[in-house]
């Protein structure tokens, strides 16, 4: 195990190594300088302000300047948010994302596995083509559609949950269906495939020659191997959530890091720009990362495959 961790570590600081230098330069390469956008500086003060901030400097030192600061979690000031560190300004805004997101991963993986496992145990019926439907209908669905309806119909004309800003767990709601569709619908596909080959294997028919109902059978068995591919999905899917609930957070005034970096690409705020970068970067990493540890004690193959390997 410790080798299978130490060898995820290393692949996640290369990763983050190359993502930061990538981002770094590709901004380079934006002609002229951002101060004169965010800030509306003529020339003379924006010369003494590209000074202060060190963008006068040889691209190569301002990369290494910047490397160093990373490495101690100094991202920079904001150029748009003047005085405001961009660790602060993300931190600050971090919460209301995470919140919607994890609950949007955690209820949408629950409502597919459940709609997954019932299409396969009624393979070829009206349940099975019911979730197939909801499948597809999740996945070509805009999330941002679904938004508006729910806000119309639940907030507006139900008066049900708030229809925007954050005024706590309530307020939650509504952006977090919005946004479950999608891993409801992927995870769904997934599970249903893996299940239905899984319930025609050797084991499950010795498992039921046994005696054992369907029900033990399903839980016992069938579910927990239906589910290991699932897993892989997990990462992505909670990163990608956070990274594109940035139109549903506008949508619901949701006071996340969705609206911080649309302002920031807008504005041309290259310092959060980079930070934003790399929490999602890192964020991806760490998530990747869990999702192998997991999958490595669901499936132990992959532990002794690693070890056979070294």
């Amino acid at each position: 195990m410790a080798r299978y961790l130490l060898k995820r570590l290393a692949m996640m600081l290369l990763t983050l190594l190359i993502v930061v230098t990538l981002t770094f330069f590709l901004m380079k390469l934006i002609p002229g300088s951002p101060l004169g956008n965010v800030m509306k500086l003529n020339h003379a003060q924006q010369v003494a302000v590209e000074k202060q901030y060190g963008l006068n400097q040889p691209v190569w030192r301002q990369y290494l300047t910047y490397l160093a600061g990373a490495v101690h979690g100094n991202f920079g000031m904001s150029y748009q948010y003047t005085g405001t560190s961009v660790a602060s300004l993300i931190m600050r805004r971090v919460g209301p994302s995470v919140i919607i997101s994890l609950q949007a991963l955690v209820v949408g993986t629950a409502a597919g596995i459940i709609l997954g496992s019932l299409g396969a145990l009624h393979k070829g019926r009206w349940q099975d083509s019911l979730t197939a439907t909801l499948a597809v209908i999740g996945i070509s669905f805009p999330s941002f559609i679904l938004a508006i309806l729910l806000q119309y119909y639940l907030g507006f004309k139900l008066q049900l949950f708030p229809v925007a800003n954050w005024q706590g767990l309530m307020s939650t709601v509504l952006p977090t269906l919005a946004l479950a569709a999608v891993p409801m619908a992927q995870v769904s596909r997934f599970v249903r495939t893996e299940m239905v080959e899984v319930l025609a294997s050797d084991y499950i028919l010795l498992a039921q020659a046994k005696g054992l109902s369907m029900r033990q059978v399903v839980w016992r068995h069938a579910l927990k191997n239906s589910i290991i591919p699932a897993l892989t999905l997990i990462g992505p899917l909670a990163v990608s959530l956070i990274t594109g609930s940035m139109v549903v957070e506008n949508i619901f005034s949701v006071p996340g890091i969705g609206e911080l970096f649309i302002n920031s690409v807008l504005a041309n705020d290259y310092p959060v720009i980079m930070g934003l970068t790399m929490f999602y970067c890192l964020l991806l990493c760490g998530i990747l990362l869990v999702t192998d540890l997991v999958y490595g004690l669901v499936d132990p193959r992959i532990l002794a495959a690693e070890k056979g390997e070294a």
